[in-house]
């Protein structure tokens, strides 16, 4: 009963601004503790509404102070700013250095921004496994923008699409980025592309290679077409004119319903992702006794097959 009450009072410090209360929600949700069923059902009224922007790239393109640019201009604005960075973990210890914090230690003493760095403990695609419920306890504590940086693994780098409202692919001059966007389809889930150290030489060439690129794709009439901007991230050069295209995609999605069609699809995934995990856990429970020794061994034996073993299977935990 005592845990129960610890998730109403951490959920009331979240609305509160206390961070210390963010924080330890976060925590619970990457540890996939008992209480995070109910720690969602609790978030769940003051979820919804905050504006989810993901950026995206390879490693040194600068994501980290683009998102610390970011930060600045939309503070600016009077918002209330989340930021969830994910670091990648080691595959042996499972550690990470979690960086991307102190890159942003700019806006550590602002009380309207909360920033948490997050391992993605093995996870492929760029994000944690816990980044979505994360998203909703930022949402829960009042962000009303809430930045997803994601590992910087590259052309796997693809999952923050389906938890973004907006996905902001960053690139660099003399990277290599133009082919790599092409070999990992990056194209089809950027809104918003960012030409970033556009001091370097060769930016003209990465520009041109992505708008060649954009008018390649087949789209419909009213159909967004990604935009382009050049930046220079260290400099706070031409971040303002990113934010001005992400409000120009915000803007597209919610005349075209796209952003209620968005949120719907991702709400679909985490269904089933969590239904699939449950599932994942039941299957196990059942290695245990003596249902799925008894398939596999009739399988082995040829006296029957995978598919009617696995519709017993699931016949059976029904």
């Amino acid at each position: 009963m005592r845990r129960s009450r610890d998730v109403s009072e951490l959920v009331a410090g979240a609305r509160g601004g206390d961070p210390r209360a963010v924080a330890r929600l976060i925590t619970l949700v990457e540890n996939g503790d008992d209480l995070v069923p109910q720690i969602a059902a609790a978030l769940a009224p003051h979820t919804g509404n905050a504006q989810v922007i993901g950026l995206t790239g390879s490693p040194g393109v600068g994501k980290s102070t683009t998102t610390t640019e970011l930060v600045r201009v939309l503070r600016g604005q009077g918002h209330r700013v989340g930021v969830l960075a994910v670091d990648p973990s080691s595959p042996f210890t499972g550690g990470a250095i979690l960086g991307d914090r102190v890159r942003m230690q700019q806006h550590a003493t602002d009380t309207g921004v909360y920033i948490r760095s997050m391992s993605s403990r093995g996870h492929l695609g760029g994000l944690a496994a816990a980044t979505p419920q994360a998203v909703r306890v930022l949402e829960g504590a009042g962000c009303d923008v809430v930045l997803v940086e994601t590992v910087g693994v590259g052309q796997a780098e693809v999952e923050v699409a389906s938890l973004a409202d907006t996905t902001v692919v960053l690139l660099a001059p003399g990277m290599g980025d133009a082919i790599q966007a092409v070999k990992a389809g990056i194209l089809e889930i950027a809104d918003v592309f960012v030409v970033n150290k556009a001091d370097r030489d060769g930016v003209d060439a990465t520009y041109h290679d992505i708008q060649g690129m954009i008018g390649l794709g087949e789209r419909g009439p009213g159909e967004w077409r990604p935009q382009v901007v050049r930046a220079i991230a260290s400099r706070g050069e031409g971040i303002d004119e990113v934010v001005a295209a992400i409000d120009k995609h915000r803007g597209w999605l919610v005349e075209r319903g796209e952003l209620r069609r968005r949120r719907e699809a991702r709400a679909a995934a985490e269904i089933e992702a969590i239904a699939l995990g449950r599932l994942r856990e039941r299957i196990g429970s059942l290695r245990a006794g003596t249902a799925l020794p008894k398939l596999a061994a009739e399988v082995a034996a040829g006296t029957s097959d995978p598919f009617t073993a696995a519709d017993t299977l699931l016949r059976d935990m029904g």
